[in-house]
């Protein structure tokens, strides 16, 4: 098994070398997941229970939580059209983490996705808790969430963010062979290079506070302002290291039956318009770092954390 690693880069971080000289790679991820999430339609034993507007909501046990799948509903039938129009009317790349069963019952919002331009990164088959899921039925998982995603969208997901791995999860990633990246993983403000599974594999870090996950949690954002000022201050901060020679990147989650919100939508469209306004700073997808390491930091060149 492997072993934690505490040090990482340490304090000489390499230079990412961002196209056009960028100070900053900023990053944004419409997490795609309403349809893969907890419910007894599709053979669960509860209902779901996270990241919505009832905060706190306890799983219930054997039966349907109308309400909640309601509120996920949102995401698929309203939210994510309305991020997608943001998004497209602003020319802004996007990665998708799309959750496999939920773009297998909404096909269009596939095709959309692939039509703009956007990366399809896989979510996992399902938007549950792998914890407790044995080796097998995880890796039968991810090879459904491949060819689910390689169906509807035409093209098998490169990455992948599973989002509640267990310990076994990111060596059956390097197993399936396909995957350029996963993004299980919160502990740089780079990529690194993996060799805990017999040969190299990156790494691509996330977020859980730079993320729209924080409106449905307690001691989360309340209102879009503190939204933007989060998302402002981080970008302003970590800008600033890039032009002190200290180069970063910059990842940020969103989902669409939270951020999809109008209310919401509205702050992170005042973001999109700050981020766009700087000649500095890289808008990219998750793919595009991960061929832009592959490329300018092989495993090879021994820069690993």
């Amino acid at each position: 098994m492997h072993q934690r690693n505490f040090k990482g880069y340490g304090q000489s971080s390499p230079d990412p070398k961002w196209p056009g000289n960028a100070k900053l790679a900023v990053q944004f991820v419409i997490n795609y997941e309403e349809g893969g999430e907890n419910c007894v339609l599709d053979g669960d034993g509860q209902s779901e229970h996270l990241l919505s507007e009832i905060v706190g909501a306890a799983p219930l046990p054997g039966v349907r939580h109308v309400n909640m799948e309601s509120l996920y509903e949102y995401g698929s039938r309203a939210g994510f059209w309305r991020l997608y129009r943001l998004f497209t009317n602003k020319k802004v790349p996007v990665t998708v983490y799309a959750v496999a069963l939920a773009l297998a019952k909404n096909p269009e919002a596939g095709k959309a996705m692939i039509d703009a331009g956007w990366e399809v990164a896989s979510h996992g088959y399902r938007w549950i808790d792998y914890q407790y899921v044995g080796e097998t039925v995880e890796r039968e998982h991810i090879r459904k969430a491949v060819a689910v995603t390689t169906d509807v969208c035409g093209t098998r997901p490169v990455g992948i963010y599973q989002g509640k791995p267990n310990v076994n999860t990111r060596r059956l990633i390097v197993e399936e062979g396909g995957f350029l990246y996963d993004s299980d993983c919160y502990s740089d403000d780079l990529p690194f290079w993996n060799t805990d599974y017999g040969r190299p594999h990156l790494v691509i870090p996330y977020t859980l506070d730079v993320n729209d996950m924080r409106f449905a949690t307690p001691q989360g954002f309340n209102c879009g302002d503190q939204f933007f000022t989060y998302l402002k201050d981080t970008f302003d901060y970590l800008r600033q290291e890039g032009l002190n020679g200290d180069p970063k990147m910059m990842s940020v989650g969103l989902h669409c039956r939270i951020v999809g919100h109008p209310g919401r939508t509205a702050a992170l469209a005042r973001f999109l318009d700050y981020a766009k306004s700087f000649d500095d700073v890289w808008i990219c997808r998750r793919i595009d770092i991960a061929n832009h390491w592959h490329v300018n930091h092989p495993a090879s060149t021994g820069i690993k954390s």
